[in-house]
């Protein structure tokens, strides 16, 4: 129970549907001080008191457990490193991968719950080849993309309740009906443990700023920087070149080299992705009968992109995916979610982009 509605709710649905529920909030921070600025952050002084609230008024018990060092150890360390490598990460699926659905789950296991219930929207079908995870009836507010991590045995002891609400505005209601206080409470967004949302300022404190320079795909130096890790791949705005391109068209952050220090810059179609590849890659259920020949299925690659269609196989143990049409602003360390139809096949941490333009400056 985060504090927020949609847990609140499942909590509520799932106490109606006769299980024996236990709430409980994690403790991600030791910050005893950590307090909520209106909706940044989660998981706060003010949100385990909100979950509580719930946990009383449902008559159910409650507890917070502190997965703090474990969060910063897989969560926050890992985002760093990311970064510190040149890559961009996405915390949210490595906090449900590592803690929510691993954590989490294998203390509620060892304890003799049978299940973790939360508010995410996803539904679960059980299909030919067993149990499958599938987009929410709701497009808007779908987040089976975060849940593409999760494995089949994680998905045997997991609990979607509001997978087929039609809207959050329902959720609301619901929850105004239940007398939950959170019923109009905003909803989280940024990153948890950066919640004043300076994300270029944390990085700077744990990487370091140091100057470099930016180059074009010719290397010739066009302008300077305060930081490599501050860039991310498609980014326009803040570049602050000194040297135009010669056709005068914006460029946009092609590369980040965190070794040499440099930021690669280019005209907007050499953002153009044909073939991404990772090696870390997982099935969200039931593998494909045969995943090592090229199989059909819309690859997204950021939780609320467009799915594209696709072609997907796994080969010399990476997943490899090419797109019908190009990609746009792929970055290394995002996390890219097959799908065929509305169901989640499986994702892949991306290792490897191949640009679909000719590298010219």
């Amino acid at each position: 129970m985060s504090g927020g509605v949609d847990s609140a709710v499942a909590a509520a649905r799932a106490v109606d549907a006769g299980h024996d529920v236990v709430g409980v909030h994690l403790a991600l921070s030791r910050a005893g001080g950590t307090l909520r600025t209106g909706s940044r952050g989660c998981c706060t002084v003010e949100d385990a008191m909100d979950a509580r609230r719930v946990a009383d008024r449902l008559g159910i018990p409650f507890y917070v457990w502190d997965f703090s060092e474990r969060f910063r150890d897989d969560v926050i360390d890992d985002f760093v490193a990311e970064y510190r490598a040149g890559r961009t990460p996405n915390p949210c699926m490595r906090c449900n991968e590592r803690i929510k659905f691993a954590a989490l789950l294998e203390r509620a296991l060892e304890l003799g719950f049978d299940r973790v219930c939360t508010g995410h929207y996803a539904t679960l079908v059980d299909g030919a080849d067993g149990l499958e995870l599938h987009r929410s009836s709701e497009e808007a507010k779908d987040q089976s993309y975060v849940l593409g991590v999760l494995t089949a045995e994680q998905l045997a002891h997991t609990l979607f309740p509001l997978g087929e609400t039609p809207s959050k505005d329902l959720v609301r209601a619901e929850a105004a009906e239940r007398g939950f206080s959170v019923a109009k409470k905003p909803d989280s967004y940024d990153i948890c443990f950066i919640p004043d949302g300076d994300t270029r300022g944390y990085l700077a404190e744990k990487v370091g700023a140091e100057p470099g320079e930016i180059v074009d795909r010719s290397g010739e130096v066009v302008g300077e920087h305060d930081g490599a890790h501050a860039f991310t791949i498609g980014q326009r705005r803040g570049l602050r070149l000194g040297t135009p391109a010669p056709d005068g068209k914006p460029r946009f952050v092609l590369e980040v080299r965190p070794v040499s220090n440099t930021v690669v810059v280019g005209p907007k179609e050499a953002l153009a992705v044909a073939e991404i590849s990772g090696e870390r890659f997982s099935w969200a259920g039931a593998a494909p009968r045969d995943a090592h020949e090229e199989f059909a299925c819309e690859v997204q690659i950021r939780a609320h992109a467009d799915p594209v269609p696709a072609v997907a196989v796994v080969r010399d143990g990476a997943l490899i995916v090419t797109p019908d049409e190009s990609l746009t602003g792929v970055a290394t360390g995002q996390t890219a979610v097959i799908y065929v139809g509305t169901r989640v096949l499986g994702q892949c941490t991306i290792d490897r982009a191949v640009s679909a333009a000719p590298v010219s400056a």
